[in-house]
């Protein structure tokens, strides 16, 4: 039986990237305490989120990765044993920045980044202005722990982004968040269908590759957004294991049995059902 434990780390971020720096390495205690292996933050947890408004101060907020960030988390990982899943802003060159997860390992060694692939550009998410998108593909990174897959919010609705990263022999499936309601949204039936529709679609991507899925958002209220939190933990036919709440400061251990993996894709082969031969029209934009 392989087990892991992974901590999530739900939190409310300021102006102040140190002090955000200090809280989430305060959750990563919390959590490596309860026993996490694995600990996985929210999006650009250094910071605000800054994408509500297109501003090129803001740029200022980039770091190079490796960098100052993964420098600190590096050393929190190897005191505590923990894998660090890090989202951070990166400058790669003057002009280009790229939203950015970074995985530390136990030891503290640094095990490489994934490029967010899929950036959206709506209200109150104007990511295209800051971001270039991903270069480096889908990644895996064989962590002392297990193989995890990493992908970045907007990254959530793609199916595709989920199966490559399965294929490539993901364990588990990390996504690190930043979404939120629009507070001038009145009606309570538009906001629980934006929310279920964003759990509903990554416990599918759970389902369709037969491996665990955590996915870690902010809350607090950051200009017009209420971010909505509800973290959660599903296993590999989309049940929850573990679901945060809309409003509050959560550091939660879940243990994983990997092994289920094995039982839910041979007794749901989904894999092996796989048409392989009749799917070159998804990569197509469209097909008139």
């Amino acid at each position: 039986m392989k087990k892991v434990n992974v901590g999530l780390v739900q939190m409310s971020c300021s102006a102040d990237p140190s002090a955000n720096m200090q809280k989430a390495i305060e959750g990563i205690r919390k959590a490596a305490a309860q026993g996490a292996q694995i600990v996985c933050l929210q999006e650009l947890f250094t910071s605000l989120y800054f994408c509500d408004v297109e501003d090129h101060a803001n740029f200022g907020l980039a770091e190079a990765i490796p960098g100052p960030s993964t420098d600190t988390l590096a050393s929190v990982a190897q005191e505590l044993g923990v894998v660090i899943i890090a989202s951070l802003f990166e400058k790669r060159a003057a002009g280009l920045y790229h939203n950015t997860t970074a995985v530390l390992d136990a030891d503290g060694s640094y095990l490489g980044k994934y490029r967010k692939m899929h950036i959206p550009d709506d209200p109150g998410y104007y990511e295209k202005f800051y971001f270039t998108p991903g270069d480096l593909g889908y990644k895996v990174f064989k962590t002392k722990f297990a193989t995890i897959g990493v992908l970045i919010c907007w990254d959530q609705w793609y199916p595709e982004a989920a199966r490559i990263t399965a294929l490539m022999g993901a364990e588990i499936l990390f996504y690190p968040t930043a979404i939120g309601w629009d507070m001038n949204e009145t009606d309570p039936q538009i906001n629980r269908e934006q929310y279920n529709a964003w759990q509903t679609i990554q416990r599918s991507h759970a389902i369709a590759n037969g491996v665990h899925v955590v996915s870690v958002n902010r809350v607090g209220i950051e200009a017009e957004q209420q971010f909505w939190g509800g973290s959660f933990v599903s296993n590999p036919f989309g049940s929850l294991l573990y679901l945060a709440s809309h409003n509050q400061e959560e550091v939660h251990v879940q243990t994983l049995d990997l092994q289920k993996t094995e039982y839910y894709r041979s007794t749901w082969p989904y894999l092996r059902d796989r048409r392989i031969d009749s799917y070159e029209p998804i990569t197509k934009r469209y097909i008139d």
